[in-house]
């Protein structure tokens, strides 16, 4: 299956913090969800990914092409969407399309109408008086006009209303249906990504923890909870996390198997969401209020 974008032993250090030796592929024709906590390396992931910043070391492909030798073609097929506004602010998004549209060779009017009559977006106002929603909106309705294989979403829901990310989602599906783009969607909120993702890479402070299709991670990780008394050195040893308060128990396994050796009915057993997965990570070794 072909990778759009390959990140190889990747490594970049800040003061405080670095990536080391990451590694993640994102396959063609899928929506590929990014999570991880604040300061986790998402960002800083994104910006190598865009070129925006440079690695310490280690190799970042797109489309089997390289930044250094192929930099224009790379950002031929791309389209980025940013969660704030990127465009200047006194410009209306009439003017914004005629900056725009010379620089892309496949820039299609027909299709940026399509998209703007789509999304009730004003030709003729300036950028300063759309809400967040509509500046979410033009940056896509731009992604989409140059005909890009790529979309790069960093935190695109961030900040919208309920009704307009449904809308935003069920644009992103409606795109995706002729198996032809890929969609690279970076969101803390985890509720989008269980909606439209395909698969999900999860970055913490600064490792890949894993790349999974989305239902096998339903299928590899439960949801245990129980009395205290249920738990002792060996069972909790099998736990990634568990978090302890006087009514009881709640932790994360990956080891699905384990499960009825390690417990019997007392236990109540459920699938863990994207935002449970990443706070019992997260959590580690530590014990916490439930």
């Amino acid at each position: 299956m072909e990778n759009v974008i390959e990140l190889q032993n990747v490594s970049k250090s800040f003061k405080g913090f670095q990536i080391k030796n990451f590694s993640m592929e994102v396959k063609k024709g899928f929506v590929t969800g990014f999570i991880g906590g604040n300061g986790s390396g998402k960002s800083t992931t994104i910006k190598m990914i865009m070129n925006l910043m440079n690695p310490d070391s280690g190799n970042v492909s797109l489309f089997g092409m390289n930044y250094s030798t192929d930099a224009k073609r790379i950002k031929e097929r791309i389209g980025f969407v940013y969660d704030d506004n990127v465009f200047y602010e006194e410009l209306t998004l009439k003017e914004i399309t005629k900056i725009i549209a010379p620089a892309y060779k496949k820039w299609d009017f027909n299709q940026f109408t399509y998209y703007k009559d789509l999304f009730e977006l004003p030709l003729n106002k300036k950028m300063k008086t759309f809400s967040k929603g509509m500046k979410m909106k033009a940056s896509l309705a731009i992604a989409l006009s140059h005909h890009a294989e790529l979309i790069i979403m960093d935190e695109p829901t961030s900040g919208l209303d309920p009704v307009f990310r449904r809308e935003l989602l069920d644009v992103l599906q409606n795109i995706m249906q002729d198996g032809e783009k890929t969609i690279f969607f970076s969101s803390h909120i985890t509720t989008d990504l269980d909606r439209i993702a395909d698969y999900i890479t999860f970055i913490q402070n600064g490792k890949h923890i894993f790349t999974k299709d989305i239902y096998a991670i339903a299928e590899d990780y439960i949801l245990v909870k129980g009395p205290l008394d249920m738990l002792d050195f060996d069972t909790e040893r099998e736990f990634i996390s568990v978090c302890k308060a006087n009514t009881g128990f709640e932790g994360l396994i990956e080891n699905v198997n384990s499960i009825e050796s390690l417990f019997n009915k007392e236990v109540v057993i459920e699938k863990p969401s994207l935002e449970d997965i990443m706070y019992f990570m997260k959590k580690g070794e530590s014990r916490c209020l439930i």
